[in-house]
């Protein structure tokens, strides 16, 4: 066991906010914990920045932080700099010396805005841990990170619990190191069928769908050296190459890709049962956002899975914070960013819903993480037979590209044959088999699954939009996309809302 958490007693009275930061390589984010343990504010960069999946810290992202919070802070970064420099020496990689240290990520004047505190450094897989475990409900749990790269981990399994002044203790069983990784692997491949790795991903998963598993052989043979062992045959930071498959459709790439993912992740989670005690589990990293994949986990954890809504490298910046504050966390929802006020817009929503079918929203406060849940989205009726095909030409996206169903939770048994452990979806994290994909074409993919949203009685404003959308229509779901001009991230302020209705023709209400 490699122990790596701290012995809190000496800073037991410390009373002050936490600012946690994620960036230097994709998806800056700045987080803020506040004395009570409530998270006062998460955001993204590239909301106000306009450049997606931005890489850097931007002032007004730490202004709009800073004004969430009154009195002394520390600041804390997700990982080690000079940990990754060693990595990046050890592979061969060009040495730059200052990439040692932490402000060269962050720069002068965003260390400027932060009074020029020192900045505290916290393990990248541990910052994931974190930030799954202590946003979490459990006191216990098998922690299991899978991403691309950390400093040096690739894959760690961790025991994670309170001790009993309540500090939150970390205990790392099992971990995989670099350039063995499940992460670097769908990236690879997300290149080779020529898509932005590192980006989009996520539509790598979606045509997995259209594909033949065919190739599943022939990826295992080419590439793995020891699938149990999650052992590589090479390194696949750099890719594969374009000529990898040669001649082989980008569909079946994409399905037998899949596949082997599947197969990988089961084996790590089986590790994770082997070595791990509890019988909760938290899963972070970059891919557990793979929600194909995680309708597996239930064969393992039975109703027993949490995973945070922002579960990559931003959500690290929670992390990070996290680490510093140290006990668990008061997670409410995801709703923790920029803030348009008001009321939620229920009726005159509804009204360009019956009208139009398809209408914007953009109200309260911006979801942390890369998915639309109901403050940034543009919303339509699911049951029209050209709905799919109207939004899709919207947001300038591939037709074949699917739409996730937002449905109240109450009905997700009656419309979906939901994956064991996993009537609980409310961060859409999970794909599930639409019962009636003929009732419903616009949310259900070509395979007939939904990547599913489920709203509990929380009496948040989508769940009050989908009560009255449910009494008027009888229907107890909508479509539910992100509200967001194609190559650009969502929508974050009123403004970014003006232009969305003026290009698309869409209204959007706040």
């Amino acid at each position: 066991y490699e122990i790596v958490s701290r012995d809190w007693s000496s800073d037991v009275c410390s009373s002050d906010l936490h600012i946690g930061i994620s960036c230097g390589f994709h998806d800056a984010a700045v987080s803020v914990i506040d004395d009570g343990g409530n998270i006062a504010f998460a955001g993204h960069s590239e909301r106000y920045s306009k450049n997606k999946h931005d890489k850097n810290l931007c002032i007004e992202l730490v202004d709009d932080a800073l004004n969430s919070i009154k009195g002394g802070f520390k600041v804390h970064y997700y990982e080690k700099p000079w940990l990754k420099f060693l990595r990046q020496v050890r592979s061969g990689e060009p040495i730059d010396f200052k990439n040692m240290f932490v402000d060269t990520y962050i720069g002068k004047d965003i260390i400027q805005a932060f009074d020029n505190r020192v900045i505290s450094t916290q393990s990248h897989h541990e910052s994931h841990a974190a930030a799954g475990f202590q946003t979490s409900p459990f006191d216990d749990a098998t922690v299991v990170i899978i991403d691309a790269i950390g400093e040096f981990d690739t894959i760690s399994i961790w025991h994670a619990s309170y001790d009993r002044y309540g500090y939150a203790r970390y205990r790392k069983l099992w971990s995989k190191k670099y350039p063995d990784s499940i992460g670097l692997f769908y990236t690879a491949m997300t290149e080779r069928v020529g898509l932005r790795p590192l980006d989009e991903e996520y539509i790598l998963m979606g045509m997995a769908a259209y594909g033949k598993t065919d190739y599943y052989k022939d990826l295992y043979t080419d590439l793995m050296e020891n699938a149990l062992t999650l052992d590589f045959k090479q390194n696949l930071h750099t890719g594969v190459g374009k000529d990898f498959l040669e001649g082989v459709d980008d569909m079946d790439i994409a399905a037998s890709s899949q596949v082997l993912v599947e197969h990988l992740i089961e084996n790590v989670m089986r590790i994770a049962r082997k070595v791990g005690k509890s019988k909760n589990l938290v899963y972070g990293g970059g891919v557990a956002l793979n929600c194909l994949a995680n309708r597996l986990l239930g064969k393992y954890y039975d109703n027993n899975i949490w995973i945070m809504p922002n579960p990559g490298d931003a959500g690290s910046s929670l992390g990070a914070a996290a680490l510093g504050y140290r006990r668990q966390l008061n997670w409410r929802d995801c709703f923790l960013g920029h803030n348009i006020p008001g009321e939620y817009p229920i009726s005159s929503t509804i009204n360009e819903l019956l009208t139009n079918q398809i209408v914007g929203v953009a109200s309260g406060r911006a979801e942390f993480g890369p998915r639309a849940l109901g403050n940034r989205s543009l919303l339509a009726d699911p049951r029209g037979p050209d709905i799919k095909d109207k939004v899709n030409a919207i947001k300038r996206r591939q037709k074949f590209r699917p739409f996730a169903p937002v449905i109240l939770e109450e009905f997700v048994d009656q419309y979906f044959y939901m994956p064991h452990g996993w009537r609980d979806s409310r961060y859409m994290q999970v794909v599930a088999t639409c019962r009636y994909p003929d009732l419903f074409p616009a949310i259900a993919h070509f395979d007939s699954t939904s990547r599913v949203q489920t709203v509990p009685k929380d009496g948040s404003g989508i769940r009050r939009l989908l009560e009255q959308w449910y009494e008027t229509t009888h229907c107890p779901m909508l479509l539910n996309t992100s509200l967001n001009i194609r190559g650009e991230p969502m929508v974050n302020d009123r403004s970014d809302a003006d232009r969305f209705e003026k290009l698309y023709g869409v209204k959007v209400m706040s």
